[in-house]
């Protein structure tokens, strides 16, 4: 049995205004093309579908027009999607039974029955092979609230010290796992999904939001019981396994959701199963339809900076529409306010064929800042606006704040409807 992981589309981000259905729909494509060639027999898709709650209708459009391809290009495909942090579950499931009826199946919350038990049938789904017989089955857990775990009681053996949330997470995939060994036979597969931050998971500096809920953010490994072949999860964007155990995998990000992540080699993953067992895990690289530049490679003076905006050649790799030109991140070391900053930047690029889409400045700077000293409340209380207007200067830029600075700070804080 063969399965492709894939998870965090996030379709509708747009990267500093700049939208990208361009390369959603890019990366959609060759995953539909990908998902033929390989003749998957699942598509596991872990969570963090849209980039927001309320994703718009044109990107709603790009998953469902997926979703239906995909069943067409490969009739026997089973497709198993959750919903991650990013998502909201309800409008994710709202559609299910019509999309279940056409081979996709999808877990947005954790349900309860009338009497308040979690219904557990809901996260253990068969996977068939292409002779439709069961071939493995799937614990499709949802990204967790604390409302959506089972409380985990004295008496089930629980460290009193332990954190609720944590144990009631490992509970829920306890009990999961338990229907799936009661449903299993011989010769099958026992895998899991999840959209979770693991412990010693690394994080993108810049796109990834973080989970924290009640001081917890981070799940052991040890959650995932020997008997789950391979865990399939969702929410890190850069592709990794968990610890040494190669069997949980993190797939990432089919596109770099940030500049942070120019560096980042996006997949993603092949599974192949037999007799029970995972027999090879390999990587298929998702091509970039569009590039993420960073000039200087490393933050320079604005001079250098300008020197190598203007040397800047991309006729070589000119694009033929304008959705297809790199996007740039422009990074400018300064030593003190530059106001004219981004006019100089856009003249240096004029007919160019890139994208501006960000300026990044810094300071050479290491003077202490504000939160480096412990300050009292009354000492706070004494802080005055050009106090911390000083102290903040001082930090950016390692030197006092200029006289007409201070005078247009001063000026600014006496205009009417100003505090």
């Amino acid at each position: 049995m063969r399965l492709l992981h894939t998870s965090d589309w996030h379709l509708g981000q747009s990267l500093h205004n700049f939208e990208r259905t361009y390369e959603h729909q890019h990366f959609l494509d060759w995953l539909l093309d990908t998902v033929a060639a390989e003749q998957a027999d699942a598509l596991l898709i872990a969570g963090d579908i849209f980039d927001n709650a309320n994703p718009s209708a044109a990107s709603q459009r790009q998953l469902y027009r997926f979703l239906q391809q995909a069943r067409e290009r490969v009739p026997h495909l089973n497709l198993v999607v959750i919903a991650g942090n990013h998502d909201s579950p309800g409008r994710l499931e709202a559609p299910g039974p019509l999309l279940e009826a056409h081979g996709t199946r999808v877990v947005g919350s954790v349900r309860r029955k009338a009497n308040g038990e979690i219904d557990l049938e809901q996260l253990v789904l068969p996977l068939t092979g292409r002779g439709g017989a069961v071939e493995a089955w799937c614990l499709a857990v949802p990204f967790l609230r604390p409302g959506d775990v089972p409380r985990v009681a004295a008496g089930e053996g629980a460290d009193p010290c332990a954190d609720p949330y944590l144990a009631g997470i490992a509970l829920l995939y306890k009990q999961a796992l338990e229907l799936a060994l009661a449903k299993r036979r011989p010769g099958q597969a026992i895998l899991a999904m999840g959209h979770c931050h693991m412990v010693d998971g690394q994080m993108s500096s810049d796109s990834e939001r973080r989970i924290v809920i009640g001081g917890t953010e981070m799940l052991p490994a040890g959650i995932f019981d020997p008997a789950i072949v391979y865990a399939a999860l969702g929410h890190l964007h850069l592709a990794q396994s968990v610890g040494k155990q190669q069997h949980i995998r993190y797939c990432g990000s089919p596109i770099p959701l940030s500049f942070a992540e120019v560096g980042y080699q996006h997949q993603i993953l092949r599974i192949d199963i037999d007799g029970g067992e995972v027999r090879g895990i390999a990587p298929l690289m998702v091509p970039r339809a569009v590039q993420l530049l960073r000039i200087p490679a490393k933050p320079a003076p604005l001079a250098q900076v300008l020197e190598e905006l203007a040397a800047l050649d991309l006729l070589e790799m000119q694009p033929a529409q304008p959705e297809q030109q790199p996007f740039l991140e422009v990074r400018v070391r300064l030593d003190a306010p530059e106001p004219g900053l981004r006019a100089r930047i856009e003249a240096a690029l004029d007919g160019k064929p890139v994208r501006l889409a960000k300026i990044e400045t810094s300071s050479a700077a290491r003077s202490n800042s504000i939160d480096d000293e412990v300050m009292t409340l009354d000492q706070l209380e004494q802080l005055k606006p050009d106090d911390i207007f000083r102290q903040l200067y001082r930090q950016r830029f390692d030197s006092d704040a200029p006289a007409d600075q201070l005078s247009a700070f001063a000026e600014l804080m006496l205009t009417p409807g100003q505090p």
